[in-house]
Protein backbone atom coordinates (compact mmCIF):
# COMPACT_ATOMS: atom_id res chain seq x y z
CA UNK A 1 0.00 0.00 0.00
CA UNK A 2 1.40 3.37 -1.01
CA UNK A 3 1.74 6.00 1.68
CA UNK A 4 0.11 9.38 1.15
CA UNK A 5 3.50 11.06 0.91
CA UNK A 6 4.49 8.65 -1.89
CA UNK A 7 1.22 9.22 -3.76
CA UNK A 8 1.84 12.96 -3.56
CA UNK A 9 5.44 12.59 -4.71
CA UNK A 10 4.34 10.67 -7.80
CA UNK A 11 1.70 13.23 -8.71
CA UNK A 12 3.83 16.32 -8.02
CA UNK A 13 6.76 14.80 -9.95
CA UNK A 14 4.38 14.39 -12.89
CA UNK A 15 3.47 18.04 -12.43
CA UNK A 16 7.12 19.12 -12.73
CA UNK A 17 7.56 17.02 -15.89
CA UNK A 18 4.33 18.41 -17.36
CA UNK A 19 5.61 21.95 -16.74
CA UNK A 20 8.92 21.14 -18.46
CA UNK A 21 11.12 20.41 -15.45
CA UNK A 22 12.88 17.33 -14.06
CA UNK A 23 10.78 14.92 -12.00
CA UNK A 24 13.56 14.84 -9.36
CA UNK A 25 12.24 18.12 -7.96
CA UNK A 26 8.90 16.61 -6.97
CA UNK A 27 10.03 15.56 -3.49
CA UNK A 28 7.48 15.98 -0.68
CA UNK A 29 7.88 16.57 3.06
CA UNK A 30 5.49 16.97 5.95
CA UNK A 31 4.66 20.63 6.36
CA UNK A 32 6.66 22.63 8.88
CA UNK A 33 3.68 25.00 9.01
CA UNK A 34 0.69 22.72 9.73
CA UNK A 35 -1.44 25.84 10.23
CA UNK A 36 -1.03 26.56 6.50
CA UNK A 37 -0.94 23.11 4.88
CA UNK A 38 -0.34 19.41 5.51
CA UNK A 39 2.51 18.74 3.07
CA UNK A 40 4.91 20.86 1.06
CA UNK A 41 7.24 20.65 -1.90
CA UNK A 42 10.38 22.80 -1.94
CA UNK A 43 11.61 21.48 -5.28
CA UNK A 44 11.09 24.75 -7.13
CA UNK A 45 13.73 26.37 -4.91
CA UNK A 46 16.31 23.83 -6.13
CA UNK A 47 15.05 23.84 -9.72
CA UNK A 48 15.50 27.63 -9.91
CA UNK A 49 19.29 27.23 -9.99
CA UNK A 50 19.24 24.72 -12.83
CA UNK A 51 16.63 26.50 -14.96
CA UNK A 52 17.69 30.04 -14.04
CA UNK A 53 14.14 31.04 -13.27
CA UNK A 54 12.42 32.55 -10.24
CA UNK A 55 11.34 29.79 -7.79
CA UNK A 56 7.84 31.24 -7.44
CA UNK A 57 7.38 31.14 -11.23
CA UNK A 58 8.30 27.44 -11.36
CA UNK A 59 6.13 26.62 -8.33
CA UNK A 60 3.17 28.49 -9.85
CA UNK A 61 3.44 26.59 -13.16
CA UNK A 62 3.58 23.23 -11.38
CA UNK A 63 0.70 24.05 -9.02
CA UNK A 64 -1.45 25.36 -11.85
CA UNK A 65 -0.96 22.13 -13.80
CA UNK A 66 -2.13 20.06 -10.84
CA UNK A 67 -5.29 21.99 -10.08
CA UNK A 68 -8.36 19.78 -10.20
CA UNK A 69 -6.58 16.56 -9.26
CA UNK A 70 -8.85 14.63 -6.89
CA UNK A 71 -6.13 13.88 -4.37
CA UNK A 72 -5.75 17.58 -3.57
CA UNK A 73 -8.12 19.62 -1.45
CA UNK A 74 -5.84 22.59 -2.12
CA UNK A 75 -2.52 23.11 -3.88
CA UNK A 76 -0.91 26.53 -4.21
CA UNK A 77 2.40 28.23 -4.82
CA UNK A 78 3.55 30.71 -2.18
CA UNK A 79 6.59 32.98 -1.97
CA UNK A 80 9.45 32.52 -2.28
CA UNK A 81 8.68 29.26 -4.15
CA UNK A 82 7.02 26.66 -1.95
CA UNK A 83 4.16 24.46 -3.08
CA UNK A 84 1.70 24.02 -0.20
CA UNK A 85 -0.55 20.97 -0.28
CA UNK A 86 -3.71 19.98 1.57
CA UNK A 87 -4.95 16.53 0.61
CA UNK A 88 -8.58 15.72 -0.13
CA UNK A 89 -10.93 14.01 2.28
CA UNK A 90 -11.47 11.40 -0.41
CA UNK A 91 -7.79 10.41 -0.30
CA UNK A 92 -7.74 10.34 3.52
CA UNK A 93 -10.84 8.11 3.68
CA UNK A 94 -9.43 5.79 1.01
CA UNK A 95 -6.14 5.44 2.91
CA UNK A 96 -7.95 4.66 6.16
CA UNK A 97 -10.15 2.09 4.38
CA UNK A 98 -7.05 0.38 2.99
CA UNK A 99 -5.43 0.38 6.45
CA UNK A 100 -8.59 -1.12 7.96
CA UNK A 101 -8.50 -4.20 5.73
CA UNK A 102 -4.73 -4.80 5.89
CA UNK A 103 -3.13 -7.00 8.57
CA UNK A 104 -0.27 -4.53 8.95
CA UNK A 105 -2.36 -1.35 8.48
CA UNK A 106 -0.71 -0.60 5.15
CA UNK A 107 2.86 -1.10 6.33
CA UNK A 108 4.95 -2.86 3.69
CA UNK A 109 7.18 -5.62 5.02
CA UNK A 110 10.88 -5.76 4.01
CA UNK A 111 11.41 -7.96 0.95
CA UNK A 112 14.17 -10.04 2.58
CA UNK A 113 13.54 -11.10 6.18
CA UNK A 114 16.65 -11.36 8.33
CA UNK A 115 17.81 -13.50 11.21
CA UNK A 116 18.53 -11.15 14.10
CA UNK A 117 20.01 -11.88 17.52
CA UNK A 118 19.31 -9.23 20.16
CA UNK A 119 21.61 -9.33 23.20
CA UNK A 120 19.85 -7.61 26.08
CA UNK A 121 19.21 -8.05 29.79
CA UNK A 122 22.74 -9.13 30.69
CA UNK A 123 22.34 -9.70 34.46
CA UNK A 124 24.85 -11.56 36.58
CA UNK A 125 23.56 -14.66 38.33
CA UNK A 126 23.14 -14.66 42.13
CA UNK A 127 22.31 -10.96 42.14
CA UNK A 128 18.81 -9.41 42.22
CA UNK A 129 17.63 -7.26 39.32
CA UNK A 130 17.86 -3.57 40.21
CA UNK A 131 17.00 -0.29 38.48
CA UNK A 132 20.23 -0.47 36.49
CA UNK A 133 18.80 -3.48 34.64
CA UNK A 134 15.56 -1.73 33.67
CA UNK A 135 16.55 0.06 30.49
CA UNK A 136 18.28 -2.88 28.82
CA UNK A 137 15.25 -5.11 29.48
CA UNK A 138 12.60 -2.57 28.47
CA UNK A 139 14.33 -1.18 25.37
CA UNK A 140 15.60 -4.58 24.26
CA UNK A 141 12.17 -6.20 24.54
CA UNK A 142 10.61 -3.45 22.42
CA UNK A 143 13.36 -3.57 19.78
CA UNK A 144 12.92 -7.36 19.63
CA UNK A 145 9.16 -7.03 19.10
CA UNK A 146 9.58 -4.31 16.46
CA UNK A 147 12.13 -6.37 14.48
CA UNK A 148 9.92 -9.46 14.71
CA UNK A 149 6.83 -7.49 13.63
CA UNK A 150 8.74 -6.47 10.49
CA UNK A 151 8.88 -10.11 9.41
CA UNK A 152 12.30 -11.10 10.72
CA UNK A 153 13.32 -14.20 12.65
CA UNK A 154 14.43 -12.68 15.95
CA UNK A 155 16.15 -14.34 18.91
CA UNK A 156 16.36 -12.45 22.19
CA UNK A 157 19.33 -13.60 24.30
CA UNK A 158 19.63 -12.70 28.00
CA UNK A 159 23.40 -13.44 27.93
CA UNK A 160 23.94 -14.18 31.64
CA UNK A 161 27.15 -13.38 33.50
CA UNK A 162 27.93 -16.69 35.23
CA UNK A 163 31.66 -17.32 34.87
CA UNK A 164 33.47 -14.63 36.79
CA UNK A 165 34.81 -13.96 40.25
CA UNK A 166 31.31 -13.59 41.72
CA UNK A 167 30.86 -17.36 41.46
CA UNK A 168 34.19 -17.96 43.22
CA UNK A 169 33.17 -15.56 45.99
CA UNK A 170 29.88 -17.39 46.54
CA UNK A 171 31.58 -20.80 46.57
CA UNK A 172 34.15 -19.54 49.10
CA UNK A 173 31.50 -18.09 51.42
CA UNK A 174 29.25 -21.17 51.21
CA UNK A 175 32.29 -23.30 52.07
CA UNK A 176 33.03 -21.14 55.11
CA UNK A 177 29.47 -21.39 56.35
CA UNK A 178 28.87 -25.05 55.49
CA UNK A 179 32.23 -26.87 55.23
CA UNK A 180 30.47 -30.17 55.81
CA UNK A 181 28.74 -30.10 52.40
CA UNK A 182 29.97 -32.77 49.94
CA UNK A 183 30.86 -30.18 47.27
CA UNK A 184 34.04 -29.35 49.21
CA UNK A 185 35.17 -32.93 49.86
CA UNK A 186 37.63 -33.83 47.10
CA UNK A 187 37.42 -37.53 48.05
CA UNK A 188 33.62 -37.61 47.63
CA UNK A 189 32.55 -39.72 44.64
CA UNK A 190 28.80 -39.99 45.14
CA UNK A 191 25.99 -37.99 43.57
CA UNK A 192 25.34 -34.45 44.75
CA UNK A 193 22.00 -33.30 46.22
CA UNK A 194 19.27 -32.35 43.73
CA UNK A 195 18.20 -29.42 45.89
CA UNK A 196 20.40 -26.36 46.27
CA UNK A 197 21.83 -25.68 49.75
CA UNK A 198 20.61 -22.09 49.50
CA UNK A 199 17.63 -20.02 48.33
CA UNK A 200 17.68 -16.90 46.17
CA UNK A 201 17.33 -14.84 49.36
CA UNK A 202 20.43 -16.56 50.75
CA UNK A 203 22.39 -15.81 47.57
CA UNK A 204 21.31 -12.19 47.61
CA UNK A 205 22.81 -11.90 51.10
CA UNK A 206 25.87 -14.11 50.51
CA UNK A 207 27.26 -12.35 47.44
CA UNK A 208 27.30 -8.74 48.77
CA UNK A 209 28.81 -9.96 52.03
CA UNK A 210 31.51 -11.99 50.28
CA UNK A 211 32.28 -9.17 47.85
CA UNK A 212 32.66 -6.64 50.65
CA UNK A 213 34.71 -9.00 52.82
CA UNK A 214 37.10 -9.80 49.96
CA UNK A 215 37.96 -6.12 49.56
CA UNK A 216 39.24 -5.98 53.13
CA UNK A 217 40.84 -9.44 53.38
CA UNK A 218 43.39 -10.32 50.73
CA UNK A 219 43.62 -13.98 51.77
CA UNK A 220 39.86 -14.35 51.29
CA UNK A 221 40.07 -12.76 47.82
CA UNK A 222 42.90 -15.14 46.87
CA UNK A 223 40.79 -18.09 48.06
CA UNK A 224 37.88 -16.86 45.91
CA UNK A 225 40.14 -16.45 42.88
CA UNK A 226 41.44 -19.98 43.40
CA UNK A 227 37.85 -21.27 43.65
CA UNK A 228 37.02 -19.47 40.40
CA UNK A 229 40.01 -21.08 38.68
CA UNK A 230 39.08 -24.53 39.98
CA UNK A 231 35.50 -24.09 38.78
CA UNK A 232 36.70 -23.12 35.32
CA UNK A 233 39.11 -26.07 35.27
CA UNK A 234 36.21 -28.45 35.95
CA UNK A 235 36.29 -29.13 39.72
CA UNK A 236 33.44 -31.61 40.13
CA UNK A 237 31.98 -30.28 43.38
CA UNK A 238 32.29 -26.63 42.36
CA UNK A 239 30.61 -27.36 39.03
CA UNK A 240 27.67 -28.94 40.90
CA UNK A 241 27.44 -25.93 43.22
CA UNK A 242 27.66 -23.57 40.22
CA UNK A 243 24.75 -25.42 38.60
CA UNK A 244 22.69 -24.88 41.77
CA UNK A 245 23.52 -21.17 41.62
CA UNK A 246 22.34 -21.05 38.00
CA UNK A 247 19.11 -22.96 38.64
CA UNK A 248 18.10 -20.84 41.63
CA UNK A 249 19.08 -17.54 39.94
CA UNK A 250 17.47 -18.25 36.57
CA UNK A 251 14.16 -19.26 38.20
CA UNK A 252 14.13 -15.94 40.08
CA UNK A 253 15.19 -13.94 37.02
CA UNK A 254 12.40 -15.48 34.94
CA UNK A 255 9.85 -14.51 37.61
CA UNK A 256 11.08 -10.91 37.73
CA UNK A 257 11.38 -10.49 33.97
CA UNK A 258 7.89 -11.93 33.63
CA UNK A 259 6.57 -9.08 35.81
CA UNK A 260 8.01 -6.72 33.20
CA UNK A 261 6.46 -8.77 30.37
CA UNK A 262 9.96 -9.47 29.09
CA UNK A 263 10.71 -12.89 27.58
CA UNK A 264 13.95 -14.30 26.21
CA UNK A 265 14.21 -16.95 23.53
CA UNK A 266 17.73 -17.87 24.63
CA UNK A 267 19.15 -18.17 28.14
CA UNK A 268 22.75 -18.37 27.01
CA UNK A 269 25.62 -17.74 29.41
CA UNK A 270 29.24 -16.61 29.38
CA UNK A 271 30.22 -20.16 30.33
CA UNK A 272 28.65 -21.51 27.12
CA UNK A 273 31.31 -19.87 24.96
CA UNK A 274 34.42 -20.81 26.95
CA UNK A 275 35.17 -23.81 24.66
CA UNK A 276 35.41 -21.45 21.67
CA UNK A 277 38.03 -19.17 23.24
CA UNK A 278 41.29 -21.19 22.77
CA UNK A 279 40.82 -21.71 19.01
CA UNK A 280 39.67 -18.12 18.54
CA UNK A 281 42.70 -16.72 20.37
CA UNK A 282 45.01 -18.99 18.41
CA UNK A 283 43.48 -17.82 15.13
CA UNK A 284 44.02 -14.17 16.12
CA UNK A 285 47.69 -15.02 16.68
CA UNK A 286 48.05 -17.08 13.50
CA UNK A 287 46.50 -14.31 11.39
CA UNK A 288 48.97 -11.80 12.80
CA UNK A 289 46.26 -9.68 14.39
CA UNK A 290 47.04 -10.39 18.04
CA UNK A 291 50.41 -9.52 19.51
CA UNK A 292 51.98 -9.30 22.96
CA UNK A 293 52.18 -5.88 24.60
CA UNK A 294 53.50 -5.57 28.17
CA UNK A 295 52.79 -9.26 28.67
CA UNK A 296 49.16 -9.04 27.49
CA UNK A 297 47.69 -10.17 24.17
CA UNK A 298 46.07 -7.29 22.26
CA UNK A 299 44.64 -6.42 18.83
CA UNK A 300 44.93 -2.95 17.28
CA UNK A 301 41.57 -1.48 16.24
CA UNK A 302 42.43 2.06 15.10
CA UNK A 303 41.40 2.82 11.51
CA UNK A 304 42.66 5.52 9.12
CA UNK A 305 39.38 7.42 9.33
CA UNK A 306 39.63 7.79 13.13
CA UNK A 307 40.40 11.30 14.33
CA UNK A 308 42.36 9.92 17.27
CA UNK A 309 44.03 6.63 18.07
CA UNK A 310 41.84 4.12 19.90
CA UNK A 311 43.24 1.87 22.62
CA UNK A 312 43.94 -1.68 21.45
CA UNK A 313 41.47 -4.41 22.37
CA UNK A 314 42.77 -6.49 25.27
CA UNK A 315 42.18 -10.21 24.57
CA UNK A 316 44.22 -12.00 27.28
CA UNK A 317 45.72 -10.36 30.38
CA UNK A 318 49.36 -10.87 31.36
CA UNK A 319 48.27 -13.41 34.00
CA UNK A 320 46.44 -15.46 31.34
CA UNK A 321 42.93 -14.35 32.32
CA UNK A 322 40.39 -13.57 29.61
CA UNK A 323 38.10 -10.53 29.66
CA UNK A 324 34.63 -9.39 28.59
CA UNK A 325 35.98 -8.61 25.12
CA UNK A 326 37.25 -12.18 24.81
CA UNK A 327 33.90 -13.60 25.87
CA UNK A 328 31.94 -11.26 23.60
CA UNK A 329 34.07 -12.24 20.61
CA UNK A 330 33.64 -15.94 21.43
CA UNK A 331 29.89 -15.33 21.69
CA UNK A 332 29.89 -14.05 18.11
CA UNK A 333 31.73 -17.24 17.10
CA UNK A 334 29.00 -19.31 18.76
CA UNK A 335 26.17 -17.27 17.23
CA UNK A 336 27.68 -17.65 13.77
CA UNK A 337 27.89 -21.40 14.28
CA UNK A 338 24.39 -21.89 15.76
CA UNK A 339 22.20 -19.22 14.15
CA UNK A 340 24.02 -17.62 11.15
CA UNK A 341 22.58 -14.17 11.98
CA UNK A 342 22.36 -11.31 9.50
CA UNK A 343 22.42 -8.82 12.35
CA UNK A 344 23.39 -8.80 16.03
CA UNK A 345 22.09 -5.98 18.22
CA UNK A 346 23.56 -5.27 21.65
CA UNK A 347 21.98 -3.15 24.39
CA UNK A 348 24.11 -1.78 27.20
CA UNK A 349 24.98 1.42 29.03
CA UNK A 350 26.29 3.99 26.55
CA UNK A 351 29.48 4.22 28.60
CA UNK A 352 30.38 0.82 27.10
CA UNK A 353 30.55 2.34 23.63
CA UNK A 354 34.34 1.99 23.38
CA UNK A 355 34.16 -1.67 24.42
CA UNK A 356 31.72 -2.50 21.62
CA UNK A 357 33.65 -0.46 19.07
CA UNK A 358 36.73 -2.55 19.89
CA UNK A 359 34.82 -5.86 19.84
CA UNK A 360 33.08 -5.08 16.53
CA UNK A 361 36.31 -4.05 14.85
CA UNK A 362 38.18 -7.15 15.99
CA UNK A 363 35.23 -9.31 14.88
CA UNK A 364 35.28 -7.71 11.43
CA UNK A 365 39.08 -7.72 10.98
CA UNK A 366 39.42 -11.34 12.10
CA UNK A 367 36.44 -12.60 10.13
CA UNK A 368 34.79 -13.74 13.38
CA UNK A 369 31.63 -12.08 12.09
CA UNK A 370 30.74 -12.89 8.48
CA UNK A 371 31.41 -9.97 6.08
CA UNK A 372 27.71 -9.17 5.59
CA UNK A 373 26.71 -9.40 9.26
CA UNK A 374 25.62 -6.08 10.72
CA UNK A 375 26.73 -5.39 14.31
CA UNK A 376 24.77 -2.70 16.15
CA UNK A 377 25.18 -1.21 19.61
CA UNK A 378 22.31 0.64 21.28
CA UNK A 379 23.87 2.58 24.14
CA UNK A 380 21.36 3.88 26.63
CA UNK A 381 21.59 6.68 29.16
CA UNK A 382 20.97 6.59 32.90
CA UNK A 383 17.64 6.64 34.70
CA UNK A 384 18.06 9.37 37.31
CA UNK A 385 16.11 10.62 40.29
CA UNK A 386 14.80 14.17 40.60
CA UNK A 387 18.21 15.19 41.95
CA UNK A 388 19.71 14.29 38.59
CA UNK A 389 21.73 11.42 40.07
CA UNK A 390 21.24 7.68 39.41
CA UNK A 391 17.99 6.51 41.00
CA UNK A 392 18.53 5.03 44.48
CA UNK A 393 16.61 4.14 47.65
CA UNK A 394 16.05 6.80 50.33
CA UNK A 395 19.01 5.48 52.31
CA UNK A 396 21.25 5.61 49.24
CA UNK A 397 21.19 1.93 48.34
CA UNK A 398 20.55 0.41 44.92
CA UNK A 399 16.80 0.05 44.37
CA UNK A 400 15.62 -3.39 43.34
CA UNK A 401 13.54 -3.58 40.20
CA UNK A 402 10.77 -5.39 42.06
CA UNK A 403 10.55 -2.52 44.54
CA UNK A 404 10.43 0.04 41.73
CA UNK A 405 7.51 -1.80 40.12
CA UNK A 406 5.70 -1.90 43.46
CA UNK A 407 6.23 1.83 43.96
CA UNK A 408 4.70 2.78 40.63
CA UNK A 409 1.85 0.26 41.00
CA UNK A 410 0.91 1.82 44.34
CA UNK A 411 0.98 5.29 42.82
CA UNK A 412 -1.35 4.15 40.02
CA UNK A 413 -3.58 2.28 42.48
CA UNK A 414 -4.08 5.46 44.49
CA UNK A 415 -5.01 7.37 41.35
CA UNK A 416 -7.55 4.87 40.00
CA UNK A 417 -9.26 4.42 43.38
CA UNK A 418 -9.57 8.17 44.04
CA UNK A 419 -12.69 8.60 41.91
CA UNK A 420 -13.76 5.03 41.13
CA UNK A 421 -15.12 2.32 43.37
CA UNK A 422 -13.36 -0.94 42.48
CA UNK A 423 -13.05 -4.20 44.35
CA UNK A 424 -9.51 -4.46 45.68
CA UNK A 425 -8.48 -7.43 43.51
CA UNK A 426 -9.79 -5.77 40.33
CA UNK A 427 -8.15 -2.45 41.25
CA UNK A 428 -4.78 -4.15 41.76
CA UNK A 429 -5.03 -6.00 38.44
CA UNK A 430 -5.74 -2.71 36.65
CA UNK A 431 -2.96 -0.96 38.59
CA UNK A 432 -0.43 -3.61 37.51
CA UNK A 433 -1.26 -3.13 33.82
CA UNK A 434 -1.33 0.65 34.05
CA UNK A 435 1.78 0.68 36.25
CA UNK A 436 3.73 -1.36 33.70
CA UNK A 437 2.63 1.05 30.96
CA UNK A 438 3.69 4.01 33.10
CA UNK A 439 7.09 2.44 33.76
CA UNK A 440 7.83 1.32 30.20
CA UNK A 441 6.40 4.33 28.39
CA UNK A 442 8.23 6.64 30.79
CA UNK A 443 11.46 5.01 29.67
CA UNK A 444 10.74 4.34 25.99
CA UNK A 445 9.36 7.79 25.20
CA UNK A 446 12.89 9.10 25.67
CA UNK A 447 15.56 8.64 23.05
CA UNK A 448 17.54 5.65 24.32
CA UNK A 449 20.91 7.41 24.43
CA UNK A 450 19.66 10.20 26.68
CA UNK A 451 19.59 10.22 30.47
CA UNK A 452 16.16 10.91 31.90
CA UNK A 453 14.52 11.83 35.19
CA UNK A 454 12.31 9.11 36.65
CA UNK A 455 9.34 11.02 38.06
CA UNK A 456 6.74 8.59 39.42
CA UNK A 457 4.01 11.24 39.77
CA UNK A 458 4.43 12.41 36.18
CA UNK A 459 4.81 8.94 34.67
CA UNK A 460 1.67 7.71 36.49
CA UNK A 461 -0.40 10.73 35.43
CA UNK A 462 -3.49 10.14 33.30
CA UNK A 463 -2.80 13.39 31.46
CA UNK A 464 -0.01 14.42 29.12
CA UNK A 465 2.53 12.29 27.27
CA UNK A 466 2.36 9.23 29.55
CA UNK A 467 1.57 5.53 29.36
CA UNK A 468 -1.64 5.86 31.42
CA UNK A 469 -2.90 8.58 29.05
CA UNK A 470 -2.40 6.28 26.06
CA UNK A 471 -4.20 3.45 27.87
CA UNK A 472 -7.00 5.77 28.92
CA UNK A 473 -7.52 6.66 25.26
CA UNK A 474 -7.82 2.97 24.34
CA UNK A 475 -10.18 2.30 27.24
CA UNK A 476 -12.29 5.29 26.22
CA UNK A 477 -12.73 3.81 22.73
CA UNK A 478 -13.50 0.37 24.18
CA UNK A 479 -16.12 1.95 26.45
CA UNK A 480 -17.69 3.88 23.59
CA UNK A 481 -17.96 0.83 21.35
CA UNK A 482 -19.17 -1.28 24.28
CA UNK A 483 -21.90 1.23 25.09
CA UNK A 484 -23.03 1.18 21.45
CA UNK A 485 -23.30 -2.63 21.52
CA UNK A 486 -25.11 -2.64 24.90
CA UNK A 487 -27.76 -0.39 23.40
CA UNK A 488 -28.39 -2.89 20.61
CA UNK A 489 -25.99 -1.50 18.03
CA UNK A 490 -24.14 -3.76 15.63
CA UNK A 491 -20.71 -2.81 14.31
CA UNK A 492 -20.88 -3.22 10.54
CA UNK A 493 -17.78 -4.72 8.93
CA UNK A 494 -18.95 -3.42 5.56
CA UNK A 495 -19.52 0.14 6.81
CA UNK A 496 -17.92 2.76 4.56
CA UNK A 497 -15.37 5.22 5.89
CA UNK A 498 -16.71 8.57 4.73
CA UNK A 499 -14.78 11.72 3.94
CA UNK A 500 -14.13 13.83 7.06
CA UNK A 501 -16.51 16.71 7.74
CA UNK A 502 -14.63 18.52 10.51
CA UNK A 503 -11.07 19.65 11.11
CA UNK A 504 -10.68 17.26 14.08
CA UNK A 505 -11.85 14.31 11.97
CA UNK A 506 -9.48 15.34 9.18
CA UNK A 507 -6.63 15.51 11.67
CA UNK A 508 -7.49 12.04 12.99
CA UNK A 509 -7.48 10.57 9.48
CA UNK A 510 -4.21 12.33 8.70
CA UNK A 511 -2.51 11.11 11.88
CA UNK A 512 -3.68 7.54 11.26
CA UNK A 513 -2.10 7.66 7.81
CA UNK A 514 1.35 8.26 9.37
CA UNK A 515 1.44 4.79 10.93
CA UNK A 516 3.72 3.25 8.30
CA UNK A 517 6.20 6.13 8.55
CA UNK A 518 6.36 5.76 12.33
CA UNK A 519 6.94 2.01 12.12
CA UNK A 520 9.59 2.28 9.43
CA UNK A 521 11.46 4.90 11.47
CA UNK A 522 11.26 2.80 14.65
CA UNK A 523 12.62 -0.22 12.77
CA UNK A 524 15.40 1.38 10.73
CA UNK A 525 16.60 3.52 13.65
CA UNK A 526 16.00 0.78 16.28
CA UNK A 527 14.14 3.51 18.15
CA UNK A 528 10.98 2.69 20.15
CA UNK A 529 10.56 6.38 21.02
CA UNK A 530 9.35 6.90 17.43
CA UNK A 531 6.32 4.74 18.23
CA UNK A 532 5.74 6.70 21.45
CA UNK A 533 5.76 9.96 19.51
CA UNK A 534 3.24 8.54 17.07
CA UNK A 535 0.75 7.11 19.55
CA UNK A 536 0.79 10.28 21.64
CA UNK A 537 -0.05 12.28 18.51
CA UNK A 538 -2.75 9.76 17.56
CA UNK A 539 -4.23 9.76 21.08
CA UNK A 540 -4.31 13.56 21.07
CA UNK A 541 -6.02 13.57 17.67
CA UNK A 542 -8.61 11.02 18.80
CA UNK A 543 -9.42 12.83 22.05
CA UNK A 544 -9.82 16.12 20.20
CA UNK A 545 -12.20 14.41 17.75
CA UNK A 546 -14.06 12.70 20.61
CA UNK A 547 -14.69 15.95 22.47
CA UNK A 548 -15.88 17.76 19.33
CA UNK A 549 -18.05 15.00 17.84
CA UNK A 550 -21.31 13.46 19.03
CA UNK A 551 -20.41 9.97 17.89
CA UNK A 552 -23.23 7.89 19.36
CA UNK A 553 -25.76 10.72 19.03
CA UNK A 554 -25.09 11.16 15.30
CA UNK A 555 -28.45 10.87 13.51
CA UNK A 556 -27.13 10.02 10.05
CA UNK A 557 -26.74 6.23 10.07
CA UNK A 558 -23.94 6.06 7.50
CA UNK A 559 -22.03 8.84 9.23
CA UNK A 560 -22.36 7.13 12.63
CA UNK A 561 -21.21 3.81 11.14
CA UNK A 562 -18.21 5.61 9.64
CA UNK A 563 -17.35 7.19 12.99
CA UNK A 564 -17.51 3.83 14.76
CA UNK A 565 -15.38 2.14 12.12
CA UNK A 566 -12.85 4.96 12.32
CA UNK A 567 -12.44 4.83 16.10
CA UNK A 568 -12.29 1.02 15.98
CA UNK A 569 -9.36 1.36 13.59
CA UNK A 570 -7.70 3.85 15.95
CA UNK A 571 -8.10 1.35 18.82
CA UNK A 572 -6.50 -1.49 16.83
CA UNK A 573 -3.58 0.68 15.74
CA UNK A 574 -2.96 1.89 19.30
CA UNK A 575 -3.14 -1.66 20.66
CA UNK A 576 -0.65 -2.88 18.07
CA UNK A 577 1.71 -0.05 18.98
CA UNK A 578 1.59 -0.62 22.73
CA UNK A 579 2.20 -4.33 22.17
CA UNK A 580 5.40 -3.39 20.34
CA UNK A 581 6.35 -1.20 23.31
CA UNK A 582 5.81 -4.16 25.63
CA UNK A 583 2.55 -3.56 27.48
CA UNK A 584 -1.21 -3.99 27.10
CA UNK A 585 -4.40 -2.14 27.99
CA UNK A 586 -7.03 -3.07 30.59
CA UNK A 587 -10.72 -3.11 29.69
CA UNK A 588 -11.47 -0.28 32.09
CA UNK A 589 -9.66 2.28 34.19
Amino acid sequence: MKKIIDILKEKVSEGFVKAGYSEKYGFITNSNRPDLCQYQCNGAMAAAKEYKKAPIAIASEVAAGLMGERIFEKIEAVNPGFINITVSGELLAAQAAAMDTDEYFGLEMPESPKTIVIDYGGPNVAKPLHVGHLRSAVIGESVKRICRYMGNKVLGDVHLGDWGLQIGLIITEVKRRHPELPYFDDSYTGGYPQEAPFTISDLEEIYPYASGYSKEHEDYLEEAQEATAKLQEGHRGYRALWKHILDVSIADLKTNYSRLDVEFDLWKKESDVQPYIPDMVQKLKDDGLAYVSEGALVVDVTEESDKKELPPCLIVKSNGATLYATTDLATIVEREKLYQPDQIIYLADKRQSMHFTQVFRVAEKAGIAAPDVRLDFIGFGTMNGKDGKPFKTRDGGVLRLQELCQMINEEVLNKITENRDYKEEEAREIAEKVGLAALKYGDLSNQASKDYIFDIERFASFEGNTGPYILYTIVRIKSLLGKYKENGGVLEETAELLEPVSSSETDLYLTLSKYADAMESAYTELAPHRICQYIYELSEAFNHFYHETKILAEENGKRKASYLKLIGLVQRVLEQCIYLLGFGAPDKM
